[in-house]
């Protein structure tokens, strides 16, 4: 095993220039090929499936099946079999592993390192961390609520030492009940919805708000992870909770984070992990500076700025627009942001 100095140089002169990051491979989230297709494919022990969430291939597979059990449900998306919301979790593990952030940030050991085991999570990785929250906790929610078989029964692996982590439906429902309540009412709104008499516009909508309440509760339970934080360089912890927080505003707006529509988002974000000798793209710089100026801008504005996008996200047709202006916002570089503000107010007179 290399010594943690001798590996921080390695990555320090191999790790030095940002690009696109890597998201997708023959058009699926990376990793998707290694995912199980089915349940029978995980891990078993007895009756019950145990699949290894610190394993990478077992991880992408929880959301592999997500989509292939939701899929029938997902009639009002769109017309494509690539609409679900649940592409954009599983393009985000992808980027997550491609640039480093699942492995070992301690150095203590190479875990996910490309000198080490790549298959493997480190317990110790933030970004792993809050991952798990919209990995396991809807997977757990959707296997209780039958998707993934009559009577399946779920326990996730954990590795020795680590405790702090729920590994089964009831543990999770104990320890963060209101994520695990909204995930509930995500699956169950699936069901609700094809037997609904409304247009598939507010199916869509609808459905859309169940799953980024949940996936906000997620994050929010994720709090549990904060001292990870401590592992990484200042540059990092500063894009990490600009990250979070920018969370806010796609999920006011109900972003809808198909395959298609989520790659664009995801492959600017930094490539690599943030330090002082990363040398970023224009186009990962421009996703940084505008995730900080929403953060900062909302901290200057007590928290004004967040608080007007949400009220501004009160129907279906402002919600569309909030989703256009996310667009121009995070992907067109001459957005001009100090109109921001003005255009969001515009948009409040529809509500």
């Amino acid at each position: 095993m290399l010594r943690p100095a001798a590996l921080g140089l390695l990555l320090a002169c191999a790790a030095s220039f940002g690009g696109s990051a890597t998201v997708l491979e023959d058009g699926v989230p990376v990793g998707w090929a290694r995912a199980a297709g089915t349940v029978a494919q995980l891990p078993t022990r007895g009756e019950t499936v145990t699949p290894d969430p610190w394993n990478l291939p077992n991880r992408a597979s929880l959301y592999r099946l997500l989509i292939g059990a939701t899929d029938p449900f997902m009639g009002s998306m769109g017309p494509n079999a690539t609409e679900s919301p649940l592409w954009g979790l599983s393009l985000q593990l992808g980027w997550m592993a491609t640039s480093g952030r699942l492995a070992d940030p301690t150095r203590s050991t190479t875990c996910g390192l490309n000198t080490g085991d790549t298959t493997c999570i480190s317990t110790e990785s933030w970004w792993a961390c809050v991952n798990y929250f919209v990995s396991v906790l809807p997977f757990l929610s959707a296997s209780q609520q039958g998707f993934m078989g009559p009577g399946v029964q779920v326990q996730m692996e954990k590795p020795e030492g680590v405790e702090e982590f729920c590994t089964a439906y009831a543990d999770c429902a104990a320890r963060y009940p209101d994520a695990m309540s909204k995930w509930d009412a995500f699956f169950q709104g699936l069901k609700a919805a094809n037997q609904s008499p409304q247009s598939d516009k507010e199916k869509k909508d609808s459905i859309l708000g169940l799953y980024w309440a949940a996936q906000m509760a997620s994050l929010d339970a994720s709090a549990a992870c904060k001292a990870r934080q401590s592992h990484y360089p200042s540059k990092e912890v500063t894009f990490a909770n600009s990250w979070m927080s920018t969370a806010g505003y796609v999920a006011a707006a109900r972003f809808h984070s198909s395959l298609g529509k989520s790659a664009p988002f995801i492959s600017p974000l930094p490539s690599l992990v943030l330090n002082d000798t990363v040398v970023l793209s224009s186009e990962e710089l421009h996703t940084l500076n505008t995730f900080s100026w929403l953060k900062v801008m909302n901290f200057i504005l007590g928290g004004r700025l967040m608080h007007l996008w949400e009220a501004a996200m009160c129907t279906v047709e402002t919600r569309e627009k909030g989703r256009e202006m996310l667009e121009e916002l995070l992907l067109n570089p001459s957005f001009p942001t100090n109109t921001l503000i003005s255009l969001i107010s515009e948009m409040r007179k529809g509500c």
